[in-house]
């Protein structure tokens, strides 16, 4: 089983900002720092309604990583240097840092990381013991605080107080700006201030929990999900058991089985990939836990074995497989783990076939259309023509897809209707696959039966080759024809429809190979509703092809018809308008 054990490591050398200390003006006109670090000094109770501003503010000035720092209650004035304290675990804290990555979500280039390395449950509440300083992934350029001077000026004896506790703190770039934000709350709205947050994190015992409640601190405990592209709503379930464990954290990462029944699996980050960045995150907002992160390949885990668990983060969603977790411990003389169910962060900007929720479902559907990767560059392809390629697996779609640009503007080539070309009597494929296969795969009246040859050649690997050896080499000569017939046309985008285009090699004909992707089982209904086949024939036609995640694995773009027609439409509406933004910047097109 691949385990990866984390403790935090000394980091390389100090990143050097490209750009000397801005100085301070207008915010409008500041320069825009990759990283930064944003300490947030006003009272949990008044911050809240006070986020947006504050965001808003540090999204203009930070393009990359944003840093938080909770110190509520510190000031920056004063001839003495401010100390780090630490800073009680309540509920009340664990819901502000659900609503500050709830608030946070509408910034979608910033990548939020809230620092709990103060935050002390009432189990570890001590004094903060000088310490080494704290490094960071991406140390900070920048130092933003929320505290504000009594004349609201960027006052430089506060700017120096910023500046030093933030490196007393953090690891952060030799050039380090600092700007006091300011931020114009307008007319909060009366009571706003010290409402009680919502709440957002319930733990499983019956007792009533308040805001000013402590947090209980436990020595191991354990989170699982799959963390394909880490977002908001992942960064709360890992902050609230990071401030739960005080020893160890166990997470667990879906793979393999556990994989199959996600949406559009072939756009999952691999395995590999989603650790690398979970771990990133994890080191860096608590560095004094021991991560042992560990392939999740039943619904269990580790949760369900491990003795030395105490505590299971759970989400509203996955609360009843935590539910399960303690029943098969039960079953087998463990005692039960403390439950910690999380709120989902609703996604108010959700389209109509997407999650309600924030959710990396959600963020994979919106990657259909996208480019992927950079196109090829095919100077052997006529200058005023740009090609993709066309490709899924059988039952995909991909015909469909193919009308649809065809629709747009596109010319577009069927390879299943050149090969019908190729084996007609006469045609160039004709004669060499009747003296492969024999006369028997011929009707009365000489034309190929491709029901016969069909079910000769699948799911027999060597009667296939044999049949791919004399195809494809026609079929690839007759779509060159097509191509130079495009350009007659005067048409500057063609589209080879080809269900073979990957194995065949005929990525060397086409600038981009787009991937239509549906579920297999999915694929099978339609191959057997489609062609009358029985389902295991069916299977044995896919499983001649190439998977979908082989096909994306070479793909630009990815579209998927598993929704109504409409929703296909403003996929390929999507990819092509992104696809003429491409072609028109080749010097060819300008």
């Amino acid at each position: 089983m691949r385990k990866r054990s984390l403790r935090a490591q000394p980091r390389g050398s100090v990143y050097q900002a490209p750009s000397p200390p801005c100085s301070i003006s207008p915010l409008g006109s500041m320069a825009v720092f990759r990283s930064g670090l944003l300490v947030l000094t006003t009272p949990l109770g008044s911050l809240a309604p006070r986020l947006a501003p504050i965001l808003t503010l540090a999204a203009r000035l930070v393009n990359h990583t944003l840093y938080v720092h909770l110190q509520p209650g510190m000031s920056l004035e004063g001839a003495a240097q401010p100390q780090a304290s630490p800073v009680q675990a309540t509920f009340e804290v664990l819901d502000f840092i659900s609503t500050f990555y709830s608030g946070a979500k509408v910034h979608t280039h910033l990548d939020v990381r809230i620092l709990l390395t103060n935050i002390r449950t009432k189990s570890a509440f001590l004094p903060l013991l000088p310490s080494p300083v704290q490094n960071l992934a991406h140390p900070p350029e920048v130092v933003l605080t929320d505290f504000q001077t009594l004349d609201g000026s960027q006052y430089n004896p506060v700017k120096q107080q910023l500046e030093r506790y933030a490196t007393s703190c953090y690891s952060c770039c030799p050039q380090l700006s600092s700007v006091l934000l300011n931020p114009d709350y307008g007319e909060l709205p009366v009571g706003s201030l010290d409402v009680p947050l919502p709440s957002t994190i319930r733990p499983s015992s019956p007792v009533a929990r308040s805001p000013k409640q402590p947090v209980r601190g436990y020595l191991r405990g354990a989170v699982g999900g799959t963390f394909d592209r880490l977002h908001n709503a992942h960064k709360v379930l890992l902050s609230v058991a990071c401030i739960l464990a005080q020893e160890q954290l166990v997470v667990g990462v879906a793979d393999k089985d556990l994989l199959k029944s996600k949406l559009l699996p072939e756009l999952l980050q691999p395995y590999t990939e989603r650790v690398e960045h979970l771990s990133e995150f994890l080191v860096d907002i608590k560095p004094s836990l021991t991560y042992d992160i560990v392939p999740l390949l039943d619904p269990y885990g580790p949760a369900g074995s491990d003795p030395s668990l105490e505590f299971l983060v759970v989400s509203e969603e996955t609360c009843r497989g935590g539910m399960a977790v303690n029943r098969f411990r039960l079953e087998n003389d463990l005692e039960e783990l403390a439950l910690y169910q999380i709120q989902l962060l609703k996604d108010l900007d959700h389209k109509e076939n997407e999650e309600d929720k924030v959710s990396s479902s959600s963020f994979r559907q919106r990657m259909l259309g996208n480019l992927l990767r950079p196109p090829y560059k095919r100077p052997e392809l006529p200058s005023c023509l740009y090609v993709i390629g066309l490709t899924g697996i059988s039952g995909s779609g991909k015909s469909s897809i193919a009308q649809r640009l065809k629709g747009l503007g596109a010319f577009v080539i069927d390879s299943d209707q050149l090969g019908h070309r190729a084996y007609a009597p006469g045609g160039p494929a004709y004669q060499p696959v009747v003296e492969a296969f024999g006369t028997d795969i011929l009707h009365k009246d000489g034309i190929i039966n491709r029901k016969v040859l069909g079910s000769r050649v699948f799911g027999n690997k060597k009667q296939l080759k044999i049949l791919t050896d004399i195809m494809w080499p026609v079929i690839a000569k007759l779509t060159r024809e097509e191509l130079d017939q495009a350009v007659a046309e005067g048409k500057h985008v063609c589209v080879i429809d080809a269900a073979m285009l990957l194995e065949a090699g005929w990525q060397n004909m086409v600038h981009e190979v787009w991937t239509v992707v549906i579920p297999e089982t999915e694929a099978v209904r339609r191959i057997v509703e489609r062609d009358g086949l029985s389902e295991a024939a069916a299977q044995s036609r896919l499983q001649s092809q190439m998977n979908g995640q082989q096909l994306v694995d070479q793909s630009h773009v990815v579209l998927s018809t598993l929704w109504e027609p409409h929703i296909t439409q403003r996929q390929v509406e999507k990819a092509w308008a992104l696809l003429q933004k491409r072609i028109h910047k080749t010097p060819a097109y300008d």
